[in-house]
This record gives C-alpha cells, sequence and structure tokens, in this order.
C-alpha cells in the first residue's frame, strides 16, 4: 500500500508499484488518528508512507507549521501505531532537513538531528516515532526530482524566459531522481535487509544549487554566467521570512551500498531528465 500516492514521490512510487494499493488524502488522513486506527489495515504486508507536508518556507507560519506538525509528525505516529498494532512493515520517507548540515563530510544515519526549521523539526519527530515500530525502513533522501514542480523544470522555465537569476552558491547536496529512488525502495521492500535508516540519493560529485542551475542554463542554450551566485547570509537578508536551509546535504551512501542497493550518479541522470523535458 501507498499512502500520498499523489505526491512527488508518491506518484512515482505508483509506477514502480503497479500492484500496490494507492491512497490519497481523499482517501486516507494520515493525521486523523481516528480514520488510521479504523483502517483496514489486516490485508496490506508492507505499507510506503510518502505522505507529508514539504513546503518548507510556508511550515514557518502558523498555518504552515501545523499542517506540517500534523502530517509529519502525527501522521507517521498514527502509521507506527498501526504497523506495531496490524504487524505490517512500515517504509517511511524522511529527509536530509533533519540535520543542520553544518559539519563537514557525508552524514551518515546515525548523525544526530539537529533540524533549523520547522519542516526538519516536524520530519524528525516523524522519524523517532517510526523507529519505534519494530518492523521499519526510514528513507531519508534529499534534493528530489520528481512530478510536477521542481528545481530543475523551475530553472529551464528561467532559462527559456531569457532570466538571468541569483542561485544560492554555498549549499552542498547531489540530486535525487524519483525513479532511482523509487528503485531503492523496492530493493528494501524486496530483499528486506535489516530494518532501520538508509541514506537513499544518487551519487556523484555534491554541487551547489548554483551549479546545477548553470548546468541546465547550458543544456536550454544558455551560457555559464547567465547564472549568479550569492551566500545562504545573502538570499535570507533579502528574504527573512524564508526557512534556513541546510549547508551540508551530502548524505553517506555507504549502508545502502552494502545491502546492494544501485545508486546513479546524479549528472548523467540530470543530462537524461533534460533531453526528456527539452523534447517534450
Amino acid at each position: 500500500m501507498i499512502v500520498g500516492a499523489a505526491g512527488r514521490v508518491g506518484s512515482s512510487l505508483a509506477r514502480s508499484f503497479p500492484e500496490a494499493t494507492c491512497l490519497k488524502r481523499g482517501d486516507l488522513d494520515v493525521g486523523d488518528p481516528c480514520t488510521v486506527a479504523r483502517f483496514g489495515w489486516s490485508r496490506d504486508d508492507v505499507v510506503l508512507n510518502a505522505a507529508g507536508y514539504t513546503d518548507v518556507d510556508a511550515a514557518q507560519s502558523r498555518a504552515g507549521s501545523a499542517a506540517a506538525w500534523r502530517t509529519n509528525h502525527v501522521g507517521a505516529a498514527n502509521l507506527a501505531q498501526a504497523a506495531i498494532r496490524h504487524r505490517f512493515v512500515l517504509l517511511h520517507l524522511s529527509t536530509d532537513y533533519v540535520f543542520s548540515g553544518r559539519t563537514t563530510g557525508a552524514i551518515s544515519e546515525d548523525a544526530p538531528v539537529d533540524p533549523l526549521n520547522v519542516y526538519g523539526e516536524s520530519k524528525a519527530a516523524g522519524d523517532s516515532e517510526v523507529a519505534r515500530t519494530p518492523r521499519h525502513y526510514i528513507v531519508r533522501t534529499s534534493w528530489v526530482v520528481g512530478e510536477g514542480e521542481n528545481f530543475v523544470r523551475r530553472m529551464l522555465r528561467l532559462a527559456h524566459a531569457g532570466q538571468r537569476p541569483t542561485i544560492v552558491d554555498d549549499q552542498f547536496g547531489r540530486l535525487t531522481f524519483a525513479d532511482d529512488l523509487c528503485a531503492a525502495i523496492r530493493h528494501l521492500v524486496v530483499h528486506r535487509p535489516a530494518f532501520g535508516t538508509y541514506n537513499v540519493t544518487n551519487d556523484g560529485t555534491p554541487a551547489t544549487w548554483a551549479a546545477i542551475a548553470r548546468k541546465v542554463f547550458i543544456a536550454a542554450g544558455r551560457r555559464d554566467e547567465d547564472v549568479s551566485g550569492r551566500t545562504t547570509r545573502e538570499f535570507l537578508a533579502e528574504f527573512p521570512k524564508k526557512a534556513e536551509r541546510p549547508l551540508n546535504s551530502v548524505l553517506d551512501l555507504g549502508k545502502a551500498r552494502g545491502v546492494g542497493i544501485e545508486l546513479h550518479d546524479w549528472e548523467p541522470r540530470l543530462k537524461e531528465y533534460l533531453e526528456r523535458e527539452l523534447t517534450r
């Protein structure tokens, strides 16, 4: 069963698991404990939780914060209780935003969480609820490129519109393409390595958002210099209501590799993605 099947990753999971029952929010509101408790879970051996409130900046507002905590923490807790009661495997999607990104080097699964914003706080709290279940996978990922709006599509639009954007150039990470993330999730579900937390992103040399934007612009026929860089500090000074982001979002992929998950380099995947987008 896929919960949150209409979202950026959920819709990709639905394609990757055609045999699954797909639930959208109208089918199951994970934030409502009574609804989750009454749901007919006994038929399902594995539940993939892709439900999440992911508007990082809106989560800083009062209404957004309430929505983030309701879905990301309370929703995860409700599913965790159902997993214990009905003994199904719960696979839960997490994020690099549970970390501050103030350390250097790749971040391991057992690094202490230290979120910088409400979204990260709510996700970290949800992770801790899922971790209490005996049969769980927490899949931490970052910088997802999937269905609907994403950074690469936004940069393509700017490139085609003749814009010259200024993009943050001191946050490092790797893109994660949704299809590759879903393939890794299928590997966990099918092969059942040890339960626990796994970092899953695309592999390759980390880059900044500005560096990725320049690659997109070049693919669209523009030039490197059409994308300017700036620091996160400068960005937040201009947009003080935006949520603070980690400077280091590079996740250690050793554990995932160790259980046989194939992790493709993000740069060839970006090239393939852009070729598809540019011929649409």
